[in-house]
């Protein structure tokens, strides 16, 4: 098969086409003819060599993938050769075929194509197990998620809104705010122009319950000034680095929670239960039109490097995908 494999760490140009063997379906698993995989920040930063798979996952790229069972390992459950699926990898995706764990396949959403649905696993899976779990938002609460336009950030907003939240949304352009609106935030702040800590303090009785942070660095001592009392904060990337000078008489003050986690490390039994909550809260949202997937481009699979100089110029509104 082809596949698009790292020749080494560097920039989008070092994603080379290959050829690979097929990968065969272990226990539990299904291989499936990939017809789109999604592309996300971890794929970029594995390119750069700062995020490597797990052990005993494949060394392609690739996270997510929508396609056809056309194999089944020993207890792959419910999926039947011909099944339309789309799954959450830990690598692989950048491939014509990728095995998945079949607890963590879930069928096409009714309505959607392979370039949509490839588009929901890694954005869906995290938003779902930090915002709702890790983060504990309630209806009625105010939510904060920062890279509004970016794809964990529409789907943050969406789920969000959907679920009876107050929603606030950063982005770097008005024409991207604009977006975060249609989607369903209350107020998008444009961090160029606007200080969303205090926006969000001035539309709030005193600052947002939780926030969700895929920046990091400076972003984390003002996450921690515009959080309420009782507020939490769930940190999943750093985009503005790691590292943040923080003043923690208010974590203490404020009875604040600061939290984070990645998703491609947890064992299949984390996400097995997310994936089936996942299809019982969202899948609805998603058949009935609630909630959308956007994508912004698609790109042909030896193309991957071009779609991952796109993704690091920022332009993008939503999901970008290649497509097998």
């Amino acid at each position: 098969m082809t596949a698009i494999e790292i020749a080494q760490a560097g920039g989008p140009e070092v994603l080379t086409p290959c050829e690979r063997p097929v990968p065969q379906p272990g226990i539990g698993e299904v291989l499936i003819r990939v017809e789109a995989a999604g592309v996300n920040r971890p794929d970029v930063m594995q390119r750069q060599g700062g995020y490597p798979p797990p052990e005993g996952a494949s060394d392609i790229p690739g996270l997510e993938v929508a396609g056809e069972v056309v194999a089944r390992g020993r207890d792959a459950g419910r999926w039947q050769v011909g099944d339309k699926v789309t799954a959450l990898v830990a690598g692989g995706g950048y491939a014509h075929y990728c095995t998945a764990p079949a607890v963590q396949c879930l069928p096409w959403p009714e309505g959607f194509d392979a370039m949509h649905a490839a588009a929901i696993p890694e954005t869906h899976f995290t938003v779902y197990s930090n915002v709702f779990d890790r983060g504990g938002l309630k209806r009625g609460e105010a939510f904060l998620v920062h890279g509004g336009s970016s794809g964990i950030g529409t789907t943050a907003i969406q789920l969000a809104s959907a679920f009876g939240a107050r929603v606030f949304a950063t982005a770097g352009t008005d024409a991207k705010c604009q977006v975060c609106r249609d989607l369903g935030a209350e107020r998008a702040i444009n961090y160029r122009a606007e200080d969303f800590v205090e926006v969000v303090k001035g539309a709030t009785r005193g600052g947002v319950d939780l926030i969700l942070d895929m920046v990091g660095g400076d972003y984390i001592p003002r996450d921690i000034k515009a959080l309420a009392p009782e507020g939490r904060l769930v940190l999943i990337a750093f985009l503005g680095g790691p590292k943040a000078d923080v003043n923690f008489a208010p974590v203490m003050l404020k009875r604040l929670t600061i939290t984070g986690s990645t998703l491609r490390a947890r064992d299949v039994a984390f996400k097995a239960d997310v994936a089936d909550r996942l299809h019982r809260d969202v899948w609805p949202l998603l058949e009935d039109g609630r909630a959308k997937v956007l994508v912004h481009q698609t790109f042909p699979l030896d193309k991957a490097a071009d779609a991952h100089a796109l993704m690091e110029s920022s332009t993008h509104i939503g999901k970008i995908v290649l497509t097998v």
